[in-house]
């Protein structure tokens, strides 16, 4: 249980050093599942231990089991085809679905969060893609309609499974679960909503689906977080404040929604006062994506931006999105730490000076 006031988290993925990019790539196309599984089981601990002596509170795998953080459904389910996607001009594999999921390999995300329990005492957190962001990138009309007609019938086949994903991190004592959506957050850009006949119509299902996998459920603390797409050194791809979706958020039956603010699109902190005060905020205070390494005081300064709107007891500080959703994310590991370090020394300023 924390009880201090702004408490430390990363997203989720961490760096991966070149050779795990390889052995994830290997299994993936050689279907060496076990094998990679039994070394990986040895690594792991490696980046539980860095979260640890950087003083985050609570910590993740760092999802270095997984290829990416939407694609890893296919290692739950049958039902998905590798296949070679063109993009920025280079070869990746990606699955598709192409015929019924079952589940075959149940109670990945609770088997990824015993790992962390033997080797940290810190509070844990494990990350699930949001089902409606898994039928964005999943789907394909050619591919997929055989099977699951429309986006929306493979949206709907996913619900009951990360549903039962759920129940069981619950079961295996993790604190929080994080459903991530990305593609949500796409919609505070008025370029991409005007690509839909009905962008509230979507953003809305994409809040129900979540609210009917989480209903009912308790004993584990519920977050949503949202970043316009991390495209590494890249950049990102949506620009906008949130306040187009924050009439929306105000539905979803979570505990935490979890915003980026390090980015210079992502409008201001005033829009916290349109949020309903029910929710604690995750604070997007650390640069995930430049070569900059934030120091203490400009993550304070960030901080205290949304201080101006929010109390210190419903912030929760963390990166703007993971350091590596995808296998092939190459930000330098030992960046990746000097700047989780940092975000951790800026809760200790904050937290020195607001503590009551």
């Amino acid at each position: 249980m924390i009880n201090h006031l702004f408490p430390t988290t990363t997203v989720g993925s961490m760096p991966r050093p070149q050779y795990i990019k390889d052995m994830i790539e290997y299994q993936t196309i050689n279907n060496q599942t076990t094998q990679f599984q039994n070394t990986i089981d040895r690594i792991v601990p490696f980046i539980i231990e860095m979260q640890d002596q950087a003083g985050i509170d609570i910590i993740s795998d760092g999802e270095w089991r997984r290829k990416s953080y939407i694609g890893v459904i296919a290692d739950i389910c049958s039902g998905f085809e590798l296949t070679i996607r063109n993009v920025n001009g280079e070869n990746q594999t990606w699955h598709t679905v192409t015929s019924k999921m079952i589940p075959k390999n149940p109670g990945l995300f609770a088997r990824e969060a015993s790992t962390i329990k033997k080797y940290s005492k810190s509070a844990i957190k494990v990350a699930l893609p949001s089902p409606y962001l898994i039928a964005e990138r999943m789907w394909d009309k050619n591919l997929s309609s055989n099977i699951y007609p429309t986006r929306k019938d493979f949206t709907e086949n996913l619900i009951p499974i990360l549903r039962q994903e759920l129940i069981k991190l619950r079961d295996e004592g993790v604190s929080i679960a994080q459903f991530d959506d990305p593609h949500l957050c796409l919609f505070v850009d008025p370029k991409i909503r005007s690509k839909y006949k009905n962008p509230e119509l979507e953003i809305q299902y994409s809040i129900d689906v979540l609210n009917r996998i989480v209903e009912g459920i308790d004993g584990i603390k519920l977050a949503l977080h949202l970043c316009r797409r991390n495209k590494g050194r890249s950049g990102w791809i949506a620009e906008g404040g949130y306040l187009p979706i924050i009439p929306f958020l105000n539905n979803l039956k979570f505990d935490m929604i979890m915003f980026e603010f390090t980015i210079p699109v992502a409008g201001d902190e005033s829009v916290f006062l349109e949020l309903d005060e029910r929710f604690d905020i995750g604070l997007g205070c650390v640069d995930c994506r430049g070569e900059h390494i934030d120091t203490p005081e400009e993550i304070v300064s960030r901080v205290e931006k949304a201080l101006q709107y929010v109390t210190p007891e419903r912030i929760t500080l963390h990166p703007d999105c993971g350091f590596a959703p995808g296998s092939a994310a190459d930000i330098p590991i030992d960046e990746a730490f000097s700047k989780i370090s940092n975000e951790v020394k800026a809760s200790m300023i904050l937290r020195s000076k607001y503590q009551r």
